[in-house]
């Protein structure tokens, strides 16, 4: 018995431990939420993991993002969370791709996924992820933001359709019911977002660079784990 999984496998039983890891998750997105989400599904058994990013590794990232360390700076954002991942779960398969998700690049979203954790910033990437995994039949999770915020308390898991006091969810909503989307799982704040001192360039199609904390997008990250594992492991909180 692998001492690696056996706290968890005390809680779920061996049948669960089993669909875990013959199970294939994408993170798309490994910013300060999908690297926890990420890492969190490769703690608790998940036997296949893609990680989608196009990003490379900055210093400002080392504050909340898990691949983020001193040494891989300037490295593939990908690559640097497979390695790490490949130290936790020798014998899971790792898959790191470079890219970024987008309706022009949806050959990056391999095929047989059982669960998709949606944790990029751009909306209409954002979108057409969420449309194409429905349309595929894979269940998807995605993250609504969690710059210039402090309080990981106010983070919920809910179905879009009833979140309230989130100017991101109500934009998703809207455009989701353009595409005959009513329903969908998120992780959500209702806390107001905080005014952040501007101490960095915004990057190219953002108009101000979010402040952020590890624990609230750390929080989000394992919140949309948990949702995933448990469904996976088909176990009931």
């Amino acid at each position: 018995m692998p001492e690696r999984t056996i706290r968890t496998r005390m809680l779920l039983g061996q049948a669960a431990m089993d669909r875990l890891a013959r199970a294939h998750v994408a993170v798309v997105g490994l910013g300060g939420v999908g690297s926890w989400c990420a890492e969190a599904l490769c703690r608790a058994g998940v036997g296949k993991l893609t990680l989608i990013d196009s990003d490379t590794v900055a210093e400002s990232n080392i504050n909340r993002q898990l691949e983020a360390l001193g040494s891989t700076v300037g490295q593939p954002k990908a690559a640097a969370l497979a390695a790490r991942l490949r130290d936790i779960a020798p014998d899971a398969e790792i898959s790191p791709v470079t890219a970024l998700y987008s309706a022009g690049n949806r050959e990056i979203l391999p095929a047989g996924l059982d669960y998709i954790a949606d944790c990029i910033d751009l909306v209409s990437c954002k979108l057409d992820l969420i449309e194409t995994a429905l349309s595929r039949g894979v269940p998807v999770i995605s993250a609504l933001g969690t710059g210039d915020k402090l309080d990981a308390g106010r983070l919920r898991l809910a179905d879009l359709a009833e979140t309230s006091g989130c100017p991101f969810a109500r934009v998703m909503r809207r455009e989701l019911r353009r595409r005959g989307i009513e329903h969908l799982d998120v992780v959500y704040s209702d806390e107001r977002a905080r005014a952040s001192e501007q101490l960095a360039p915004p990057p190219p199609g953002r108009r101000s660079v979010p402040g952020s904390v590890v624990w609230v997008p750390a929080t989000a990250g394992l919140l949309m784990a948990q949702r995933i594992a448990l469904a996976i492991a088909e176990a009931e909180l």
